[in-house]
């Protein structure tokens, strides 16, 4: 039995990894923004260690989670969740990147620090669920694919500075999946949503569980899941 730490598990992709790990019986620790979401959280996954910090203020998540206990030894740490505004270059100002950037690099990096201690004590993986736009800056996505790109520096720094350590370091790059930021999305683009042509949380879920599984004589750096065939 494993030891799990995973962002985003109220939603999406991280409830269904959230889900698949507790059905194989591993040891949860979760994330919640805040205390109310933790108790939805703990009840949703009997047996888990919930924990409530706001990634959205990444300076003060060492007191916050240091005064609630960290875990001594982590086989995995997965950054599954993140914010997305969409908005043109013309149209966003210092606070719009800022938020982005703190929900969706910042604060990784910061929880990546924290943890580093029990990632190396198993030894164990970090995984980032990055995105599409982490490879490719679309349109009015610019502030969400700046926050990915850096995300995708973060870890491959991280691969090779904790490579002697034993920690390995995975960047997966999903395409469109069905999740609730997907449809609010479309809605903000004003574009048709067809959530049959979309990855599903499962099939996400079940490649994240893959790069968990993979044999510690070797490295999965990058992961790209396209939708279809």
């Amino acid at each position: 039995m494993g030891v799990h730490f995973i962002t985003g598990a109220g939603s999406g992709i991280g409830a269904a990894v959230a889900g698949l790990l507790a059905e194989r019986g591993e040891d949860l620790w979760l994330l919640a923004r805040d205390e109310e979401r933790a108790e939805v959280l703990r009840s949703r996954f009997p047996g888990c260690r919930t924990l409530a910090a706001d990634l959205a203020e990444p300076a003060a998540l060492a007191a916050e989670l240091e005064k609630q206990g960290l875990p001594e030894r982590l086989d995995s740490l997965l950054h599954v969740a993140g914010v997305l505004e969409p908005g043109t270059v013309a149209e966003f100002d210092v606070g719009a990147w800022q938020a982005m950037l703190a929900v969706n690099f910042l604060a990784p990096a910061e929880l990546t620090r924290l943890l580093l201690p029990a990632l190396r004590a198993a030894p164990g993986r970090v995984v980032f669920v990055n995105s599409g736009a982490g490879l490719h800056a679309p349109p009015r996505l610019g502030g969400y694919a700046a926050s990915k790109f850096a995300l995708r520096a973060l870890a491959e720094s991280l691969r090779a500075e904790e490579f002697r350590n034993g920690v390995r370091v995975t960047t997966v790059f999903p395409g469109e999946v069905d999740t609730p930021m997907q449809v609010r999305l479309h809605g903000a683009l004003g574009l048709p949503y067809e959530p049959d042509i979309c990855l599903t949380v499962d099939s996400v879920a079940t490649a994240l569980a893959g790069v968990l599984d993979f044999p510690p004589d070797g490295t999965l750096s990058e992961l790209t899941i396209r939708p279809g065939c």
